[in-house]
């Protein structure tokens, strides 16, 4: 169960009509790296993980995935509003408005849509969380290079804020890695299928 708060995580206030970084942010709402895809693949992970400590950090940082799908969406939304069709046109954005008008959509740079291929789980709990902190650092890359993309500032502190969220996520998944190692050496088991096996005795 969740709890919405009906405000943004960080604020955004973009003033400018950039709409070829409108085109280039929705990497991170429905890309391969993206924020979407992050959300899901922690929250499909939680339910595999071995101890209380990363459930739990499985569902804290999957949920606030979710805030900076929020985050992302309000930054192409507010840049798109009120760009005319000519002008999305220009900006190579004629096949977004045709399908979707003016409104975010979770696609990737070249209009991909988002798709639960992006998601790895595999199940196994040291597998999963050396995936989740490698996204991590694709997505911290991913805000690098987007960051290097504009001049409006205010579109870099949000991407700034985002950026400095990615560094937390990572460090918190390499907690959970050491949570998971020292929950498997107390088993005196490493092998997660062996760990089943003994346990359906």
């Amino acid at each position: 169960m969740w709890i919405y708060e009906k405000k943004l995580e960080y604020p955004v206030h973009i003033k400018s009509k950039d709409l070829k970084m409108a085109k280039l942010l929705v990497a991170q709402y429905g890309g391969p790296d993206g924020e979407l895809g992050a959300a899901v693949r922690y929250l499909n992970q939680r339910y595999t993980m071995p101890t209380g400590k990363t459930k739990a950090l499985l569902n804290d940082i999957g949920t606030e995935e979710l805030a900076h799908v929020e985050i992302i969406a309000t930054m192409v939304y507010q840049i798109l509003h009120n760009a005319t069709p000519e002008e999305l046109k220009q900006a190579g954005l004629g096949g977004q408005y045709v399908q979707h008008d003016n409104a975010p959509f979770p696609t990737d740079v070249n209009g991909v849509p988002w798709t639960a291929a992006y998601i790895a789980t595999l199940g196994d709990p040291v597998t999963d969380i050396h995936e989740d902190m490698a996204a991590e650092q694709k997505a911290r890359a991913t805000y690098e290079h987007l960051i290097a993309l504009t001049d409006e500032e205010d579109i870099k502190k949000v991407l700034k804020f985002l950026w400095q969220r990615e560094v937390v996520h990572y460090q918190r998944f390499g907690e959970a890695l050491v949570d998971i190692y020292e929950y498997l050496d107390s088993k005196n088991v490493f092998d997660m299928s062996i760990k089943k096996e003994k346990s359906a005795e």
